[in-house]
């Protein structure tokens, strides 16, 4: 399934967030949220985490990046499940830009959760170069 989409909902003092229905389903009974790339927090099922990691640990550890990425994936994970009104117990230790709003984004293989107010500016930023991207990646997706 091809997660699409995006939503927002707020943080309650629990810092638990609701996961739309949409999404609960294709991310199972227990997944993993970590550290995501440009600010936010990634979402996967443990079938896409686990093969994320078995992909990265075959590269070298000579490779300090590969070093850094791996430890940043697994140091700042958390295995969660729902709770019976579909909310998601987000840990304190990953909530260091996180005030109340927060977006909800389906990203193909994967669910992004994003401060409202940097999503807001990020998808500013991606609406404005989109074509210029677009042309850019036209040999991976023509």
């Amino acid at each position: 399934m091809i997660l699409t989409g995006q939503f927002r909902h707020n943080l309650d003092s629990k810092n638990r967030l609701i996961i739309p229905v949409k999404f609960r389903e294709p991310l199972g009974e227990v997944f993993m949220i970590t550290q995501g790339l440009d600010g936010c927090l990634a979402a996967y099922t443990m079938e896409k985490y686990e093969a994320m990691i078995a992909k990265l640990t075959t590269i070298p550890s000579t490779k300090k990046e590969a070093r850094m990425y791996l430890r940043a994936l697994t140091a700042n994970a958390n295995e969660c499940t729902l709770d019976s009104q579909g909310r998601v117990q987000l840990p304190q230790f990953l909530m260091t830009h996180f005030k109340k709003s927060c977006v909800i984004v389906g990203v193909a293989d994967h669910i992004e959760i994003w401060p409202e107010e940097q999503w807001n500016s990020y998808s500013d930023l991606a609406s404005e170069s989109l074509e210029t991207v677009a042309e850019t990646l036209t040999e991976f997706i023509a």
